[in-house]
């Protein structure tokens, strides 16, 4: 029997995804060139597998809170403030949601993710290195 407290990861991904303004592959593209910082938390093997987008910021998953929260002592120099424009991008746009969430979390209430992920990005044409699409 379950928990009553239980909830499913479709019950969290959905109660993330309501918490955040979505962005299709060319729309976090064009925000990108006006400044927003593209956050790729792929593992290595992934990105070595599909490619990657060329000027994103590697953060794996695993560290990703620690290196964008502005008062982290592990914050990367891009951890500008809690104002930061923040894109994750992740293979298909299901981890990103969890992980762009997490953020808001830590008041980067500007943060989202991409719509598809990756995969949608490559398939739109956007601009990407190496992998089976590079």
């Amino acid at each position: 029997m379950l928990d009553a407290m239980a909830r499913t990861i479709d019950d969290i991904l959905g109660e993330a995804r309501g918490r955040l303004v979505r962005l299709e592959p060319g729309q976090a593209h064009a925000e990108t060139r006006d400044g927003a910082l593209l956050v790729d938390i792929r593992p290595a093997a992934q990105r070595a597998g599909e490619g990657e987008v060329p000027g994103a910021l590697i953060v794996e998953r695993n560290v990703l809170e620690w290196r964008l929260d502005p008062a982290s002592g592990a914050r990367l120099p891009e951890a500008t403030g809690h104002g930061l424009r923040v894109i994750v991008l992740c293979s298909e746009g299901y981890t990103s949601s969890l992980a762009a969430a997490s953020l808001h979390d830590l008041g980067l209430s500007r943060a989202t993710d991409v719509v598809g992920g990756f995969r949608a990005w490559r398939a739109a044409g956007l601009p990407t290195t190496g992998g089976a699409g590079g």
